[in-house]
């Protein structure tokens, strides 16, 4: 009998940290950092510093990444306040202060945005991939109604990737391995052409066996990793400098047996990480995503911006809908018990174009126009007979989407005196969804039936806020108050029958401070907020397919804490976010997993209650992190490290129960740096620390009467070195 797949890559990852270690050394000057680097972001369409820009957010560096090692989107939530996620099958639902999406479909919008380098990825299917070679993260929380290229009502997250540089040729090699034999390279070049042309090449190769072992008949192993990604970015210049262009191509290929469901009463084994599955289950995930950015200094004052895009993305899965291995027939390795299967296809066209001040002075400006325009065509196949057979099944069809995003916007930033600074922003935003479904009524030569449907949706929003920067012994601290309004543009039910959802909008009142002590030793920024969610668009699951509704409202309000400290060799973070998130007035929704009507309710609607908690909104979100640089000699640097997440306990539908409860965990993370001149780098690690056992994603509205579940991952330990060339 061969031994489990994570003891063989623990002496594997033992082995690897031997030869690791035996790697030559540099001989250059290594020195521990005397205090915190700036931190700066782009929010606001240029590149500012933290401090100075009146909004809550957690910004991560290159050396951040490093150090908190985030190697997934999923892991931002350890590291910044108020951040939520819940991953499942090829999607990764965000939520931030409780606002954004838990259900996929063509036809809905995240709440909270995502671009790679400016560029939009709409659909929270492909946001995982362009996860390497990353420059900065930046994660925006609050409504994004006045300058994200789309309109969002929770926040925005900004990833960055680094652009090539004219003056010298570097490269780099990454490599991870950890048990489950996790192998993990990452590769980047930078290469001068000459003083005005750049290249830099990187790519990505993930492989990992499950954490999770299925002991059904299909051989297959949910949870399982195998990405291969690739990205080039040229940049060119002027000779003058007044114009700069990049052009990026990034292209993927991810494939796994789909996602290690368990289910809550499964009689399987009590293990959280053994499961029984009879479908042979996959998921497959390609794409490519191609963007020009240009901006042009039109005089001494003014640059002009442009940046378009074209993206094609495919999906293709299979999924075991019951989760069991029970259905009968049975014969080995066969794909019965409601099989689902689907394809889809995102071909999506954007851009955007900004007119913005490039002067210091008592104003700064920025105008703009944004446009988006995709096709998404979708084949999905059920057997909800449990014969195998998606002809005859009533839950076949093809739909075919189009998508319709214009906004134009602009913002204007007023130092009315030296101290103090007014802030005015607005938005029109205008989309138009349509919907084409057919259904093949049984076998062929049936007669399909029809569903053509158009959402159109329109909205207004803006920012206004007062900034006071403080001088004297408090210089380097601004205080803010503003004002901000998001939204979300309405859609179409794929299910016939079901109405259009309108759109939602979400108004926050917030005021915060942001702060730096003892020479750029310490930083301290927080805010509180108060927020008004109207026409709340939630999701659940009705013969199979997603339906969004709107409900009534939500009220939350909180506030996020952010702590950073570098004492010479001492460093240390610490994060925290309150959330306070209830319905405000009752509302009458589906509820997948307890079918009925509610008195007061429409025929199969279920009441919300007043004050009920939102989805989604775990009350407190905490984080900390400690380190010391040794110096062993004048080119070594030894750093240990300690961090530790909490996320409190929270609900995945309006409907709390056993069932749909994500309790609260805590995690602690640990590792062992050595550095040797900025040149080798090479650590040991140790995630989830204590091994702790929890439910890191539900299954929203899971249409297996108790629920589904996805746990995290449970201890780690692996290996990492880095060549800098």
């Amino acid at each position: 009998m061969s031994s489990h797949p994570g003891i063989r890559a623990k002496r594997t990852a033992g082995l690897a940290a031997v030869a690791l270690t035996c790697l030559p050394f540099a001989a250059l000057a290594q020195t521990a950092p005397a205090g915190l680097e700036e931190v700066l972001v782009t929010a606001e369409r240029r590149e500012q510093s933290l401090q100075t820009v009146p909004i809550s957010a957690t910004v991560l560096s290159t050396a951040d990444i490093a150090r908190k090692g985030v190697t997934n989107i999923a892991d931002i939530q350890q590291v910044a306040p108020s951040v939520a996620i819940n991953t499942f099958n090829r999607s990764t639902f965000i939520n931030i202060r409780g606002v954004g999406i838990a259900q996929s479909a063509p036809t809905s919008n995240p709440g909270v945005a995502f671009y790679v380098d400016g560029q939009l990825l709409p659909h929270e299917q492909f946001i995982g991939q362009s996860f390497f070679d990353i420059g900065s993260i930046e994660v925006l929380r609050g409504p994004q109604g006045t300058l994200t290229g789309q309109n969002s009502t929770g926040g925005a997250i900004y990833v960055r990737t680094p652009k090539p540089e004219y003056d010298s040729f570097f490269a780099y090699v990454d490599q991870t391995i950890g048990d489950y034999n996790w192998f993990k390279t990452t590769a980047a070049v930078n290469a001068p052409i000459n003083n005005n042309i750049a290249v830099r090449v990187a790519g990505v190769r993930d492989t990992r066996d499950s954490y999770t072992k299925n002991i059904g008949p299909s051989g297959k192993q949910p949870g399982n990793v195998d990405l291969l990604a690739g990205r080039i970015n040229i940049a060119a210049r002027s000779s003058d400098d007044r114009m700069t262009f990049n052009i990026r191509v990034e292209t993927f290929d991810g494939k796994s047996d789909n996602n290690p469901v368990k289910r809550r009463l499964d009689t399987v084994s009590v293990d959280p990480f053994v499961i029984e599955e009879d479908a042979r289950s996959f998921q497959n995930q390609n794409g490519t995503r191609i963007s020009g950015e240009g901006r042009i200094a039109v005089t001494s004052g003014i640059d002009l911006r442009a940046l378009v895009a074209y993206q094609d993305m495919n999906t293709y899965d299979q999924t075991d809908g019951d989760r069991t291995a029970t259905a009968p027939p049975r014969p080995p390795a066969s794909a019965v018990g409601r099989v689902s299967l689907v394809s889809t296809k995102f071909d999506t066209k954007m851009a955007e174009l900004n007119l913005l001040s490039s002067q210091k002075g008592p104003f700064n400006w920025v105008a703009g126009f944004f446009y988006l325009d995709e096709y998404i065509d979708t084949l999905s196949q059920r057997d909800n007979n449990n014969t195998r057979d998606f002809v005859s099944s009533t839950s076949t069809f093809q739909t075919q989407a189009h998508n319709i995003t214009k906004s134009g916007f602009g913002q204007i930033n007023w130092f009315v005196t030296q101290p103090i600074e007014i802030v005015a922003g607005m938005r029109f935003s205008q989309d138009e969804q349509t919907y084409n479904r057919i259904i093949p009524a049984g076998a062929p030569p049936a007669n399909p039936a029809d569903l053509i449907a158009v959402q159109r949706s329109y909205k207004l929003t803006g920012k206004f806020g007062v900034n006071y920067h403080l001088d004297g012994p408090l210089a380097g601290t601004m205080l803010y108050a503003n004002a901000s309004q998001g939204y979300k543009a309405g859609g179409v039910n794929l299910t016939i029958g079901t109405p259009n959802f309108g759109p939602e909008t979400n108004r926050v009142v917030e005021a915060g401070f942001k702060s730096t002590f003892f020479d750029r030793r310490l930083r301290v920024n927080g805010d509180i907020f108060f927020s008004d969610y109207k026409d709340i668009q939630l999701s659940s699951l009705l013969g199979g397919l997603p339906v969004t509704q709107n409900a009534a409202a939500g009220k939350s309000q909180g506030g996020e804490l952010e702590v950073t400290g570098q004492f010479g060799a001492f460093g240390f973070n610490a994060g925290a976010g309150y959330l306070h998130a209830k319905f405000d007035g009752s509302t009458c929704i589906t509820d997948t997993n307890s079918a009925g009507t509610d008195p007061g309710c429409p025929t199969n609607l279920r009441s919300v209650p007043d004050g009920r908690v939102l989805p989604f909104s775990p009350k407190w979100t905490l984080n900390a992190g400690i380190q010391y640089d040794v110096a062993i000699n004048d080119r070594l640097l030894m750093t240990p490290r300690l961090q530790w997440s909490h996320l409190s306990s929270q609900v995945a539908t309006p409907f709390p129960s056993l069932n749909t409860n994500v309790p609260g965990r805590d995690v602690f993370d640990a590792k062992l740096v050595f550095d040797y001149d900025h040149r080798y780098r090479f650590e040991g690690f140790i995630n989830n620390l204590t091994d702790r056992r929890y439910i890191a994603s539900q299954i929203q509205n899971s249409s297996s009467a108790d629920g589904g579940i996805i746990y995290g991952a449970p201890r780690v330990i692996g290996v990492r070195g880095t060549v800098n060339f």
